[in-house]
This record gives C-alpha cells, sequence and structure tokens, in this order.
C-alpha cells in the first residue's frame, strides 16, 4: 500500500455511479491508502466510509467531490488535517479555498483525480 500519498475522499459516497465512489474504488486499486468521508456511514470495496470530522493523520491529499457552497463549514477542519495537496475535481472548484489553502503552502490544482490516475499523473506533484 502507498502511505506516501495517503488520501482523503471528501464527499465520498455510497453510490456506485457517483465519480467520488469510483475514486475509492481506483485509489484502493492502485495500491494508495484511502479514507473516503461522506454524509453517510457505509462501505466501499471493504473501507469504512468515515462522516463529521474524525481525526485523521499523514494526509497527503484531499481530493474534493463536494461543491464550494458546501465546502466552507469544513475549511478550518480540513486545513488542520495539514495536506500536502488538495484536488478540486470537476464541480468542486472553489477560488476562495483554494487561495486560503495556498497561502497556507498547499499545493492546489483543479484536475480530475480519475483522470491523472487513469494517464499515471496522480503523483506527478512537487511537493
Amino acid at each position: 500500500m502507498n502511505n506516501k500519498y495517503k488520501t482523503l475522499v471528501f464527499g465520498a459516497s455510497l453510490k456506485p455511479y457517483r465519480y467520488s465512489h469510483r475514486a475509492v474504488k481506483i485509489l484502493k486499486l492502485n495500491g494508495y491508502e484511502v479514507v473516503p468521508l461522506g454524509l453517510r456511514k457505509g462501505e466501499i470495496e471493504g473501507i469504512e466510509v468515515l462522516t463529521g470530522t474524525p481525526e485523521i493523520n499523514d494526509i497527503h491529499t484531499i481530493t474534493m467531490y463536494v461543491n464550494a457552497s458546501r465546502q466552507k463549514e469544513f475549511y478550518d477542519y480540513l486545513l488542520s488535517l495539514k495536506p500536502k495537496r488538495i484536488i478540486f475535481n470537476p464541480g468542486a472548484e472553489n477560488i476562495e479555498f483554494f487561495n486560503l489553502a495556498n497561502e497556507q503552502g498547499i499545493l492546489c490544482e483543479n484536475a480530475c483525480t480519475l483522470v491523472l490516475l487513469s494517464i499515471g499523473e496522480y503523483e506527478n506533484v512537487s511537493v
């Protein structure tokens, strides 16, 4: 398992057709340690979906699947995890949070986690 790029999937859905659900599955399939955080408790590929604001350590990447208006209440929590990178997937772009995170030295990018994984660029990050 690749602990170096431990990834929090923020907005993980229990619905198999959602991109966040697919991201959890494909991250796991590619050997990454993945932490799904969603609105409802459940399981994806045998991994417990967490809810609320749990204490999580050593997060390298947060991949966002929550729209900008719903992110605001989680700014402090997500920044407290001290990620090295935040990926804002399509539909989750948020210039306010992007700038806040950048000011704290967190690399931010508007990209698609599934595309980065499929083209072998997920680890192509300068942090």
